[in-house]
């Protein structure tokens, strides 16, 4: 029976506390950067400097673009080095990334490139929906972002993720590996629009899986890096896990769940920006200068919410584990591979308690494991 090399099992855990102060770091930092430009004016001192320089800033989709433009161009650059410590320099140390520095850059232009006019987009809508229904606009913005989910799940791994990776369909080169996975996928009669294989090795030497996609871009895409150093019957097992997500309706359930969350989130955020809108003396919840406060009462929503969310992820996860074990009979293969994973990623196997109840998306490496292991009924 292989078990987790103690070793890296110390390492894991080293790696762990030092992202999990780097992730509190960045909260505290976008907290008190927000913070500070509420409490100093400087959002109101913006706005009228842009609407008395550029006349045409009257308008107010321009002035949100124009807004935003400074104030989160200007965070960008701040969270700069954290964001290269921690995504770059950490992974190095720790033995986990292949990652070049040009690759680094190139991701950060590329991520900047598509993320910057999807963000402007979603909060130019957010302040339409602002101006419109002032009273109502978190209903309408709830709508507009689970609209935006769907969608963004649906193109995602046509438009997006070619991107950043380079995805083949699996027969391609490994047609006996292939063969057996397709065999699989019709043994839980789904029908995923095939398997693919992608260059995770290209930046790191952690594996993974995932389903991505809704209708016809739904498939199946494995890291290289699973597919170099796991067994076929591990293989076989990770992939009957997203299998599960798939038989289950997870994307579904997930973008549902989200939906749910985010409506109390957003409603939140519409009581104490009445309050906000009073206190610090805005032109009303649709002014542009407000965005700090808006986002500072976001991201706070987005905190207390987080461990619930997990919670559910978790609960998703634990059944398409459960459902993977079923699929394929083969318990010692699925435990092998948490084991591998656990090596190879550095992951945790029995992280404290509170850690997972706050961060962990997915169940404890040791507790699947140990589920793995335990006798079937």
């Amino acid at each position: 029976m292989i078990n987790p090399d103690p070793t890296k099992q110390e390492q894991a855990r080293r790696y762990a506390r030092l992202r999990r102060r780097l992730w509190l770091a960045r909260v505290v930092e976008s907290g008190l950067y927000a913070l500070a430009w509420l409490l100093f004016g400087w959002g109101t001192s913006l706005r009228e400097w842009l609407i008395a320089n550029h006349p045409s800033l009257a308008n107010p989709w321009l002035l949100v673009a124009a807004f935003t433009l400074i104030f989160g161009g200007m965070y960008y650059f701040l969270d700069l080095p954290l964001g290269y410590y921690s995504e770059f320099v950490l992974p190095h140390r720790f033995g986990q990334s292949t990652q070049t520095l040009r690759g680094w850059v190139a991701d950060q232009v590329k991520a900047l490139a598509i993320g910057a006019p999807l963000g402007l987009l979603l909060l130019e809508g957010v302040y339409f929906a602002l101006r419109a229904a002032s009273t109502l606009w978190w209903l309408w913005t709830a709508a507009g972002l689970l609209l935006f989910n769907v969608l963004l799940a649906h193109l995602g791994p046509v438009v997006i993720l070619p991107l950043f990776n380079r995805f083949v369909p699996l027969d391609e080169e490994q047609r006996e590996l292939a063969d057996r996975l397709q065999g699989l996928a019709q043994r839980a009669h789904t029908r995923v629009q095939g398997i693919f294989k992608f260059d995770m090795s290209r930046r790191t030497k952690a594996a993974n899986a995932a389903l991505v996609g809704l209708g016809h871009t739904r498939r199946v895409v494995l890291g290289d890096t699973l597919l170099n150093e796991f067994t076929p019957a591990e293989v076989e097992v990770v992939l009957a896990h997203e299998l599960g997500h798939h038989v289950h309706h997870d994307l579904a359930w997930h973008i549902g769940f989200g939906s749910l969350t985010t409506l109390v989130g957003l409603y939140a955020a519409a009581q104490a920006m009445n309050w906000i809108v009073q206190a610090f003396g805005f032109r009303g919840v649709a002014d542009v200068a407000a965005l700090p406060a808006l986002g500072l009462i976001l991201g706070a929503c987005g905190l207390l919410l987080m461990p619930l969310e997990n919670a559910f992820s978790r609960w998703r996860e634990r059944l398409a584990d459960e459902y993977a074990l079923r699929l394929s009979g083969n318990r010692e293969a699925f435990a092998s591979a948490f084991v591998r994973l656990a090596d190879q990623n550095l992951g945790e196997v029995e992280p404290e308690k509170w850690v997972v109840w706050l961060f962990y998306s997915h169940p404890p490496l040791g507790e699947r494991i140990k589920m793995a292991r335990q006798d079937g009924s």
